[in-house]
């Protein structure tokens, strides 16, 4: 399920959509028009995967993205295109309090468990050990930062997110972000033993 999964990503990645384009597609959605949803779906997916694969079991991200999506789509009258927030941080704050509400409501895992494997969807099928391994220290390491440091990474690294929408979904300035996102890089690479140039380089953590 994992190599489907990532090989999709792979894939839909490569689909660049124009900001002007995405407006018209959100639009046309909020009318009614399933296809144009599909293809928003079709390009935030992988970044809410990720998003959602960093805070708990693989088994339970997948079925917690099906059901951010769906949110989305019966939430999708809501949003408001000239309010100034755009759509990818409308859509991670519902992303973010549906993974709040599964902690409130299931209490049989922990955020990144330990013994979990690697749960990184867009690694490729031939990943290395190593990797797999680098990608359970980097998970302890993000465990142990202060949930709002934690946050900020995920969603600059894992949502791929910029600071502007990083400041939208946690509601505090964008100085803010950057100050909570220096502050977590530099707490992270203490964190992190052994080589941390080649775990930032996999990871693509840098400030």
């Amino acid at each position: 399920m994992v190599d489907g999964l990532s090989v999709y990503c792979q894939a839909i990645m490569t689909r660049e959509v124009d900001p002007i384009v995405l407006e018209s597609l959100v639009r046309q959605a909020q009318e009614g028009d399933a296809t144009a949803f599909g293809r928003v779906y079709d390009h935030f997916f992988p970044q809410v995967y990720r998003y959602a694969a960093f805070r708990c079991p693989q088994e339970i991200a997948e079925d917690l993205v099906a059901d951010i999506f769906v949110k989305a789509w019966e939430k999708l009258h809501t949003y408001r295109l000239r309010t100034g927030i755009p759509f990818g941080a409308w859509l991670f704050r519902i992303a973010r309090h549906t993974v709040i509400d599964v902690y409130r409501t299931q209490r049989g895992f922990e955020e990144v468990p330990e013994d979990i494997a690697d749960t990184d969807v867009l690694n490729r099928a031939d990943v290395s050990v190593k990797r797999e391994e680098l990608q359970r220290v980097v998970n302890r390491a993000l465990d142990r930062l202060p949930r709002r440091y934690r946050e900020v990474l995920l969603l600059s690294y894992m949502g791929d997110l910029p600071h502007s929408e990083i400041a939208r979904v946690l509601r505090m300035r964008e100085g803010t972000v950057r100050v909570l996102k220096f502050r977590a890089l530099k707490r992270l690479g203490k964190l992190l033993p052994g080589d941390t140039r080649e775990m930032r380089a996999v990871y693509s953590f840098e400030a």
